[in-house]
This record gives C-alpha cells, sequence and structure tokens, in this order.
C-alpha cells in the first residue's frame, strides 16, 4: 500500500480516522476464528458517501477492501487474507428511524444486534433474527452471513427481515434495493442477491428491515434425556406433531458439563442431552402448545421435563446456551467448529452419523445447537497441533460427507469463508459454481471485495471433498 494512497485517504475520512501502527492493526487481523492475517491500514468512514470515496480509491489503486463490523465471524469471512484495507463500521452504528406505522427500521451496518432488539422492543415491536452473539456481532455482518440464531425455527434467518439495501459497489457508486412496500416486483430483486454474499459483491451501507409486533407471551420448557439419540428423536416428533416452538435447542453430555462448570446454573451433569423448548404468542394460546410438546418429550422417555416459572429462570436458562461456545473454550481453546445442516427430519441419524465419525477417528466431538431448524453445531475438540493433522481433516470431510448425502449443507449460518473454501463443492456442482464465480467477476472485476473468499483454487480442494450433491 502506498504512501500515497494513505494520504487520499485521510483526505476522506480524516487523519484520526486511518489506522496503520502495527500495535493497531493486529486488532482488526482477525475473526472468532484461528484464522489471522494483518491488514496494512484500518479506515472508519462516518456516511455513505465517505464509503463510496474509499470504495473508488481502492478500486483505483488496486487495493483489497475487507468490510468489518465486530469481527465476531466463525468462518473467516472478515479476515484481511490477501492484506490490504480494512473498513470498519464501528462508528456508523445508528439506528436511523423506527417506523411503527411502516413495522420497520432503518439502520447503519455497525449497529449491534442486540441494540436493536432492545430499541424496537421499547415500542412494542420484535426483531427476530438473533444470533448467539447478538450482544456485540452488528447488522452489516449478520446480513453478510446472512445470520440465523435461536428464533429461526419458526421466524427464520436475518434475510427474511431485510426489505432493501443501500450498498457501495466495486467501482465506488451507490445502489439501493428494495422498499417499505409490501408488495415490490419493480425488476429484478437485487437485495436477496447481496444478503449473505460475505462483502464479495458490495459493501452495505444502510439496511430497511422489517418488524413484527412483540409478541404478547412467552414461555420456556427444558427436558432432560438419558442420551442425545433420544432427543434427536423427540425433535422429529415435535415437528412431526405440528408443533412450531418459538426456539428448540439441544445440548449434548458435553455441552451441559462444560456450561455448568463455566456459569454453575444448576444444570443436571448427569443428563446425556438436554433441550430448551421456547413458545410465544397470544397469552391464552401458548399453554396448550407447551403441553403438546411435553408430551412427545416424555413420549420419548424424558428423564425431566420443567416449564420455568418467571422472567429470571428463563434468562439464566437462555444464559446457559448462549455461554456454550465460550464454556467449551475454558476445556480446550482450540476446537473447530462446523455448523452443518440437514432437513429436520433427518437429525437423528445425523447424530447417529456424528457420533460413528468421533468414534471412528479416536476424536471428542461436542454437539449443540438449532435442533429446530436442524443446524447442529459440531465441534472438534483437541490441542493446536492435533487439529492440524490429517486425521482431524478427515473427520470434517467424513462430516460433510455425512451432511450432505443427509441431504445436508455444510453451512447454516456462518457462511463459508475461509475455512468452509475448500469444500463448497460438497454442495455445489461445477456449473453453479462458475455462474456464483460469473456474477463476482461481472460486478467486481478488480476482485478487491474481500477477495479469496467462498471460491476455492483447484490446489485447495481437498481429494475426500466430495462432488457436488443437490436434493439428495
Amino acid at each position: 500500500m502506498n504512501p500515497e494512497f494513505k494520504k487520499l485517504l485521510r483526505q476522506v475520512v480524516g487523519t484520526e480516522n486511518v489506522l496503520d501502527a502495527p500495535e493497531d492493526l493486529v486488532c482488526y487481523g482477525f475473526d472468532a476464528t484461528r484464522i489471522s492475517a494483518m491488514p496494512q491500514a484500518v479506515v472508519f468512514p462516518f456516511s455513505t458517501s465517505q464509503v463510496a470515496e474509499i470504495v473508488k480509491l481502492a478500486c483505483r489503486h488496486q487495493v483489497p477492501l475487507v468490510a468489518r463490523g465486530a469481527g465476531s465471524g466463525l468462518s473467516g469471512g472478515a479476515v484481511p487474507e490477501k492484506g490490504g484495507l480494512v473498513l470498519s463500521f464501528a462508528r456508523m452504528n445508528r439506528i436511523l428511524e423506527i417506523d411503527t406505522k411502516n413495522l420497520t427500521v432503518l439502520v447503519e451496518p455497525g449497529v449491534v444486534t442486540a441494540d436493536l432488539h432492545a430499541a424496537v422492543e421499547a415500542k412494542g415491536l420484535f426483531y427476530p433474527p438473533d444470533p448467539a452473539s447478538m450482544e456485540f456481532c452488528t447488522i452489516g455482518g449478520n446480513i453478510a452471513e446472512n445470520a440465523g440464531g435461536m428464533r429461526a425455527v419458526k421466524y427464520g434467518v436475518t434475510g427474511d427481515y431485510v426489505l432493501g439495501l443501500e450498498a457501495v459497489l466495486p467501482d465506488g457508486r451507490i445502489i439501493r434495493s428494495g422498499s417499505r412496500c409490501v408488495k415490490d416486483v419493480v425488476g429484478y430483486d437485487l437485495t436477496p442477491l447481496l444478503v449473505g454474499c460475505e462483502g464479495t459483491l458490495a459493501v452495505i451501507t444502510r439496511a430497511l428491515l422489517r418488524l413484527l409486533p412483540l409478541p404478547e407471551a412467552k414461555k420456556t420448557m427444558t427436558a432432560t434425556f438419558a442420551d442425545l439419540n433420544q432427543a434427536a428423536d423427540t425433535v422429529a416428533g415435535i415437528i412431526a406433531s405440528r408443533i412450531l416452538p418459538t426456539t428448540l435447542e439441544f445440548l449434548d453430555k458435553h455441552s451441559i458439563r462444560a456450561v455448568e462448570k463455566y456459569l454453575g446454573l444448576g444444570l443436571p451433569m448427569d443428563a446425556g442431552a438436554f433441550l430448551l423448548i421456547e413458545v410465544d404468542g397470544q397469552m391464552g394460546g401458548i399453554d396448550a402448545t407447551m403441553e403438546k410438546a411435553a408430551a412427545v418429550c416424555r413420549k420419548n422417555k424424558a428423564l425431566e421435563v420443567a416449564v420455568a416459572s418467571e422472567a429470571g429462570e428463563q434468562e439464566r436458562l437462555w444464559k446457559a446456551r448462549r455461554s456454550v461456545s465460550a464454556a467449551l473454550r475454558q476445556i480446550s481453546p482450540f476446537k473447530i467448529n462446523e455448523d452443518i445442516v440437514v432437513p429436520r427430519a433427518r437429525i437423528p441419524a445425523m447424530v447417529r452419523r456424528i457420533e460413528e465419525i468421533a468414534g471412528r477417528h479416536q476424536l471428542q466431538i461436542v454437539c449443540f445447537g438449532h435442533a429446530g431448524d436442524g443446524n447442529i453445531h459440531v465441534n472438534i475438540m483437541a490441542d493446536r497441533q492435533e487439529l492440524e493433522s490429517a486425521r482431524v481433516e478427515c473427520a470434517v470431510a467424513d462430516l460433510f460427507q455425512a451432511t450432505v448425502e443427509l441431504g445436508g449443507r455444510i453451512s447454516g449460518e456462518h457462511g463459508i469463508g475461509i475455512s468452509k473454501r475448500p469444500y463448497i463443492v460438497a454442495n455445489l456442482d461445477a456449473t453453479t459454481l462458475e455462474l456464483m464465480r460469473s456474477l463476482k467477476r461481472l460486478l467486481d472485476p478488480c476482485n478487491i471485495l474481500n477477495p479469496g473468499k467462498i471460491f476455492p483454487g483447484q490446489d485447495e480442494i481437498p481429494d475426500n471433498a466430495g462432488p457436488g450433491v443437490v436434493w439428495p
């Protein structure tokens, strides 16, 4: 990065909003994975017009540019693998408008997700997407990864709530897609193209999000089981019974013990699996739904079924679920976290395949996640040296193969980024993958936006990555 480029950056945003000292840069070279790479500078814009000028400069000088929210991603998506410039949205963090008449909210990308929840709920409204990292992750990152969360089983994922976007193209032009209208079929719908693109096609600068009325009431129930297979069968049974809970989460025995040691919340240390079930809606209608779910739990030999009696107890249970990742890092700071997803009815089969893989490769594999939508967080626990071994690589390949054979996808909400890049061919056939590459080349011919993400080089694809399989 030449001095002239940095000088021009400072003219756009001010000297104090450009960092290039090594001790500053190191803070922007990693995300929540073990992957890291140093940028050459970090810039903090305040407005869309500044972002556009920054992108124009990057395009003109052929400088790689990576947009960054909180750096909480789990696939390496915010890591500046090619160096260059990190564009931080830490100072574009305003909630611009809450429209109570049209049930929308207009935000900048640096808004923390939990802050958005609090702001709209204060007005009796509801923004459903709730990633586990919502206390610090940002809306821009959520959109870039199409993040899910605990409530996805009933309410869907981030993309289901994005009505429109303002974004800067790789050449610095500004586009606006979508509208506040309930119906809108004017031309191509560009919004879904940018949601989940991991910052490779455009830089999002504003988002128009859909809101719902805040549910009147909610109830939370827990069920414990002797083993994980019983819990998995219960999940399938709840869905088959046409019960649609707000959330349906599970922890395996290793997760339960880790969280209890970490927080001391009184979780059942002798249980083989733990389900956390929540129902929301009208005050008078949730009791029957909760009892119906409880009956399915008992039918599948639940050891104990209990309903949280007050808000404090509900919060204690959700604290346990949201703390699993942190608790596991107390056991070992080195782990691989995969977020595979399968059709919900195939969760029991997937759980059994994971147990087989753990036994075959003699690895400790810890599972937890969003059972209600088939999204399982599979954590391979090992030391640093072992995580880079052929044995772990084979286990990951076997995991993805099993996932695809059961009609699943190698990522449900974390994205592809760097970490899953070699395995994308397990889900996408060659024609589909080339079409995606063509879109990237069309919109970003100089390959400056988040280069190196999603698409693997031929030398990266493992022999056992598996062929692309669609809708088996």
